[in-house]
C-alpha cells in the first residue's frame, strides 16, 4: 500500500475516532445536566470535568504523545458514566402534576370494562381547573367508532396524537400517552431524550382532554374518523387496556423519538395490521393524518385537504364550551360521521 493511501487511511481513522469521542462528550454532557443528582452549580462542575476529559482525549488523538493511556482513561470514564446511567430507573412514585397525578387502572371481564381514574377536569385556564378523577364502565358490545385527533401546538410538523373511542349511547373516552411531569417540571424535547420524564396513559372525557387543547391552550385541533372494521375496534380498545396495565405495573421513560404519543398509536395499530409501514411521518407527527390516509385508515372517497378542512374542530369546540353534547357538536360535518339528528340544547351537564 502506497504511503499517500496509508496516510489518508490514518487520517480517516483519526477522524472517525474523533467523531465517536465528540458524540460521547455531547451525550454525556446532556446526561449529566438532566440527571446528575446535584444543584445546577454541581451539574456545571461535573460537565466541565467531563468536557475537559473529552477534550484531552481528542487532543491525544491528533497531537498528543501518550495517546493510548489517555484514551483508555476516557473509555473507563465513559463506562463509569454508562454504569451510573443504567441506575436511573422510572417510577410511579413522585410528586406529580395534578393532570397526570394518577395511573389508569383497567379491568376487563368479557365485554365489560371498568376504567378507574378517568380524568374529567373542568378547565378554566391552563393553571386553574376543577380536578375530577372518575370510575367509568363500558360495554365493548356497544363500541361503534374510533377517531384520530391531532392537536398542533408547535408548528405544522408536530402534533399531539389522541384516539377517541365512541359508543352507541354517544359517550366517548379518549386515550392519550402523555409525559408525566412532576410539579416543578415543564416539557423539554431535549430532556425527553435523557430520561427527564416518565410516561402515563391518560383516559379522559373529551370535554377535558380535547377542550383544554382547543379552547384553553389555543392549539389547532383536527378530528378524523378512522375507517376500522368492527372487529378491529375491539382489538384497538383492548390493546390500550394492555398498555395501561403494562405502564401501571412497570413504569417507563418517555423518549422524544421512540416512546411518545404517536409511536404508541403506531405500535398498537401494528398489533392489528403488522404490515403498516414505517414512515418519517411517525416522527413528524403533524403529518400523521396524511400517513393514515395513505394507509387507508381514514374515511374513503375524500381527498386529504377536504378531510382536514372539515375535521378542524376549533370553531365548533369554542362554540360548544362545556355543553353536554360537546362530542356531538365537534363532529358536525366531519366526513364519515352521520349527521346529528336531534337538535342540540346548549347547557352545562
Amino acid at each position: 500500500m502506497s504511503f499517500p493511501i496509508q496516510r489518508a487511511m490514518f487520517i480517516l481513522g483519526r477522524f472517525c475516532v474523533s467523531l465517536v469521542l465528540l458524540g460521547a462528550v455531547i451525550w454525556g454532557g446532556f446526561a449529566l445536566w438532566y440527571q446528575f443528582p446535584s444543584a445546577p452549580l454541581g451539574k456545571v462542575v461535573a460537565i466541565v470535568i467531563w468536557v475537559v476529559l473529552g477534550g484531552f482525549a481528542l487532543w491525544q488523538v491528533w497531537g498528543g504523545q501518550a495517546r493510548w493511556p489517555a484514551l483508555l482513561i476516557y473509555v473507563v470514564a465513559f463506562v463509569g458514566l454508562l454504569g451510573w446511567w443504567s441506575t436511573i430507573k422510572p417510577s410511579n412514585q413522585r410528586d406529580w402534576a395534578d393532570d397526570v397525578a394518577h395511573v389508569l387502572h383497567a379491568e376487563v371481564h368479557g365485554d365489560q370494562v371498568k376504567l378507574d381514574k378517568v380524568r374529567n377536569f373542568d378547565w378554566h385556564t391552563e393553571t386553574q381547573y376543577d380536578a375530577r378523577w372518575e370510575t367509568r364502565h363500558y360495554d365493548l358490545k356497544q363500541l361503534v367508532s374510533a377517531d384520530l385527533i391531532l392537536s398542533y401546538w408547535m408548528g405544522p410538523a408536530i402534533a399531539h396524537t389522541l384516539v377517541s373511542f365512541g359508543f352507541k349511547d354517544g359517550s366517548h373516552v379518549v386515550f392519550s400517552l402523555e409525559i408525566r411531569k412532576e410539579r416543578h417540571e415543564s416539557f423539554s424535547a431535549i430532556g425527553g431524550f435523557f430520561r427527564e420524564f416518565e410516561v402515563v396513559m391518560i383516559a379522559a372525557d373529551e370535554r377535558d382532554i380535547v377542550r383544554v387543547r382547543s379552547n384553553v391552550r389555543g392549539e389547532q385541533v383536527y378530528l378524523y374518523r378512522l375507517n376500522v372494521p368492527q372487529q378491529d375496534l375491539r382489538l384497538m380498545f383492548l390493546n390500550y387496556m394492555d398498555e395501561a396495565k403494562s405502564l401501571e405495573n412497570k413504569p417507563s421513560f418517555y423518549n422524544t423519538l421512540t416512546t411518545n404519543c404517536t409511536t404508541i398509536v403506531y405500535d398498537l395499530a401494528r398489533r392489528i395490521s403488522p404490515t403498516l409501514p414505517l414512515d418519517y411521518r411517525l416522527i413528524l407527527s403533524g403529518y400523521l393524518g396524511e400517513y393514515a390516509q395513505d394507509a387507508k385508515l381514514l374515511t374513503p372517497n375524500y381527498d386529504f385537504k377536504t378531510l382536514q378542512q372539515r375535521g378542524y374542530i376549533n370553531p365548533r369546540a369554542i362554540a360548544a364550551g362545556q355543553d353536554a353534547h360537546f362530542s356531538e357538536i365537534i363532529r358536525q360535518g366531519v366526513p364519515g360521521i352521520a349527521a346529528i339528528k336531534a337538535p342540540i340544547q346548549k347547557g352545562t351537564p
